[in-house]
């Protein structure tokens, strides 16, 4: 073993850390006397220190002030969600009046097609990719349906072009090339769920909008976990979840980007009470006058409760940065994936594309053996305490969220399962 990949130097990468510290802000699950090896940040991140005492607050408010609580201090709920507004801008890359946190993923992503999915017969289209989260594409071909298209030839699924099942750019751009004067929407994934594997956002802007389609994301394995830059690349919109790398808990409220050019849009709207102009909200009047951003794009007032955990995670990205965080998360995937193709290479094959700038914190894995194989490695693996999560059909995915998951984490993930292999 050189040494490189050794336990000593996995210690000592631990004590270089810059962010070793932000561990100890993080609630870590016991299995029996130790902690538990987590790798499930992509799925649901850990819970913040922070986050109870946030809630509590609201908890106390609620019990001391009852609705007086909507107008008094710093934290007030009538403008509660505005306390998010600018970290999570700083996290997406996005100006402030650029982001709301609201609803949940998949309201937010129908929301956004009711303005920004205006299919014509000429351009009826959209491009998504083949094996999306099911949630997006119950979404995208519902909405096809409910402007009276076909899915069956308006609903354009890429098909991976690589091993392993990943998509290359140039098949993107082939694909916007051969479809484009029909397409009405691009909607593609910041990091797709299964294989892991990130894109090139910047680029698929471009090439959308040259080819006159408007282009949004599905960021929920994206955000907290790669440096994003939706303002800058242009994004017309984008929507993710806050329970992942944003470590908000379980269903926590979502978040939403709309560029700032469509601030002031007359694009058609779901439109809702707390999505009107704050100024003359209370006026109670009939006509509907929307806030100017994303957060025009509210339905009703916000969760508090739900919005609580999330400024807590929010502080903690805030101490970190995300230029920061994105450089340790290369590093330790890096290690990650040494250990495994010098270790254990005749167990794992990685499906997740090799350069760091294909990728994020997650590395897709499948087992030597096919599906059962997988299977007994996973259930061992969570046996001993180390935890990942299964997609099917034979995916493992095991994600070292750089906030909490040490270098020793990752080596001790090769140590289990090598102790699996020797059984």
């Amino acid at each position: 073993m050189t040494e490189a990949l050794s336990r000593t130097h996995a210690i000592a990468l631990d004590a270089a850390d810059p962010l070793r510290a932000l561990r100890n802000e993080f609630l870590i699950p016991k299995h029996k006397h130790n902690e538990q090896l987590y790798f499930v940040g992509n799925s649901l991140g850990l819970q913040p220190r922070g986050a109870r005492a946030q809630v509590l607050e609201v908890m106390d408010k609620w019990a001391n002030e009852a609705v007086e609580g909507h107008f008094t201090g710093a934290s007030q709920w009538m403008t509660y969600h505005e306390l998010v507004r600018e970290p999570l801008a700083r996290v997406v890359g996005a100006q402030p009046q650029e982001v709301v946190a609201m609803n949940s993923l998949t309201a937010n992503l129908h929301l956004m097609m009711v303005s920004f999915y205006r299919p014509t017969r000429e351009r009826p289209a959209i491009l998504m990719e083949a094996g999306a989260f099911p949630s997006d594409r119950h979404a995208l071909e519902s909405q096809v349906r409910f402007h009276g298209f076909d899915p069956a030839t308006d609903l354009i699924e890429l098909e991976a072009d690589e091993p392993n099942g990943t998509i290359s750019m140039q098949a993107i751009e082939r694909a916007i090339a051969e479809h484009g004067h029909r397409l009405a929407l691009i909607l593609w994934p910041g990091v797709q769920y299964r294989t892991g594997q990130a894109f090139d956002l910047g680029e698929i802007v471009r090439l959308g909008h040259a080819a006159g389609a408007v282009v949004g994301f599905d960021l929920a394995h994206a955000v907290g976990n790669l440096p994003l830059r939706l303002h800058d690349i242009n994004a017309d919109f984008a929507v993710w979840c806050h329970y992942k790398y944003l470590n908000s808990g379980p269903g926590a409220v979502a978040g939403c980007f709309v560029h700032t050019r469509h601030a002031d849009t007359d694009r058609p709207r779901f439109a809702g009470w707390w999505g009107h102009d704050k100024h003359s909200r209370f006026r109670m009047g009939p006509e509907f006058l929307p806030t100017p951003g994303a957060e025009g794009w509210q339905l009703s007032n916000p969760p508090i409760l739900g919005l609580a955990p999330l400024r807590a995670s929010l502080d903690l990205f805030d101490r970190a940065g995300m230029e920061a965080i994105r450089v340790k998360s290369v590093q330790i995937t890096g290690f990650l994936e040494a250990l495994i193709r010098a270790r254990i290479g005749d167990v794992l094959e990685i499906i997740t594309p090799a350069e760091p700038s294909r990728r994020g914190a997650q590395l897709s894995l499948r087992v030597a053996g096919g599906r059962e194989r997988g299977r007994e490695l996973f259930d061992y693996l969570a046996s001993v305490g180390t935890l990942g999560d299964w997609r099917e059909p034979d995916v493992i995915r095991i994600s070292p969220a750089p906030l909490y998951n040490r270098y020793m984490d990752v080596y001790r993930f090769v140590e289990e399962v090598e102790a699996w292999r020797g059984f």
